[in-house]
């Protein structure tokens, strides 16, 4: 066993020691929120002092493999604390670089308590170059372009975002060009998190911004799927439907839960390793994984199985629809109905729904997926990682 140290995700230069000296054998990591590393803070003031003093505190004791430990950020399951080794981190980061075609100085954009910011850190580690960082806050684009004028001139530059930011990039550079050539000068733009907008997609395309998509979790140690393709030696297999992962970057578990750690992790006969994930996918003509929605947004509408998440794709690609939500609501007559949560003025309701209803069939989808609801609001509710609270949309259509 070894210590498990507490910092402060906020402060990035002592993050980032942290986890050098983890990668390395040393104590494993615990990178926390404000409020969480406040509460250690409280426990232990010697250790954890708030002014010049050190944003470190013993906050339990993991295994010797461990070097880090992350909260999975999911919209709808109680958070777990992930186990991952260095050897599952490194794995994961020389994936990334072997992938993109070159190491090269990364720009870290997203908190550091989560798997895509904690591994934007470890990237810049195992390529040996400096991680430039965005200071604490919300996210500002003026501030995302005044960092990348940082970067060093003669390696690649790489960040990596969330669908919500990449938007505000986009938006911004329409009007402020010193945004837009900053976001044209990375070699590649990672964006994960949730579901890729195709509209935001084409955005990006249309703006020069070179956009890898990423699909993966906590548990592979961050994105182990680029553009549908399995990087480093990831392999992907389905079992009803269900994305299984094999990967060197799997983590090993769930802190103080053995039985979640049981659930999710399984051992073939053969001794692979396979992480059973939330999500519903599929291979298409081409290869290439497509995820169609999580396991658990299956709604039953006129007996009639219905993916969430493909009525959301759809609905996304119509234009002003780019961040739409799609849920599930009550329905009396055919149990579950699809509802559409969107930002900003749709104009003419039913105009908009017959809109939404033509592009769920021009998908393919059954009629029991068609949207009979659809509610404007000033700003949809989010989680701390920027991702949608489903459940406060689905309360807020249900009402």
């Amino acid at each position: 066993m070894k210590p498990l140290i507490g910092v402060r995700a906020s402060d990035v230069p002592e993050l980032t020691r942290a986890l050098a000296a983890a990668l390395d054998g040393g104590p494993a990591v615990w990178p926390a929120p404000q409020p969480a590393a406040d509460h250690l803070m409280s426990h232990n003031r010697s250790a954890f002092a708030p002014d010049g003093g050190s944003s470190r505190d013993i906050a339990g004791e993991v295994g010797d493999r461990v070097a880090l430990v992350v909260e999975t950020s999911g919209s709808t399951d109680a958070p777990k604390r992930v186990l991952l080794s260095a050897d599952a981190l490194v794995a994961s980061a020389d994936a990334t670089h072997d992938a993109l075609g070159s190491t090269g100085q990364w720009l870290l954009a997203l908190p550091g308590h989560y798997i895509a910011g904690a591994q934007v850190i470890v990237r810049g580690l195992v390529a040996g170059t400096e991680t430039v960082s965005l200071s604490p806050g919300a996210f500002d684009p003026t501030a995302f372009a005044e960092a990348s004028a940082r970067m060093h001139d003669h390696v690649p530059h790489y960040t990596s975002l969330v669908p919500t930011q990449l938007a505000r990039l986009l938006d911004a550079a329409e009007r402020d060009a010193f945004v837009g050539a900053a976001l044209r000068s990375f070699d590649a733009v990672l964006v994960g998190g949730q579901a890729l907008a195709p509209a935001l997609a084409e955005r990006a395309e249309h703006a020069g911004v070179r956009v890898v998509r990423t699909y993966g979790s906590s548990e592979t140690a961050g994105g182990c799927v680029y553009d549908g393709t399995p990087i480093g030696d990831t392999r992907v297999r389905f079992d009803g439907g269900r994305i299984e992962l094999a990967s060197s970057s799997l983590a090993d578990g769930y802190l103080g839960d053995p039985e979640r750690t049981a659930a999710a992790f399984r051992t073939d006969r053969d001794g692979t390793r396979w992480y059973v994930t939330g999500d519903l996918g599929e291979f298409t003509a081409d290869g290439l994984l497509r995820v169609r929605g999580r396991a658990d947004d299956v709604m039953i509408s006129g007996g009639v199985k219905v993916v969430l998440g493909e009525v959301e794709r759809a609905v996304r690609a119509v234009s002003g629809y780019a961040e739409a939500v799609v849920v599930a609501v009550p329905d009396t007559e055919w149990g579950e109905r699809a509802a559409v949560a969107v930002a900003g003025d749709v104009g003419d309701e039913a105009s908009a729904l017959l809109t939404l209803r033509t592009a769920t069939d021009a998908a393919g989808l059954a009629p029991a997926a068609r949207p009979m609801r659809l509610v404007a609001v000033d700003r949809l509710p989010l989680l701390v990682s920027g991702k949608p609270d489903r459940r406060a949309i689905a309360a807020l259509l249900s009402d």
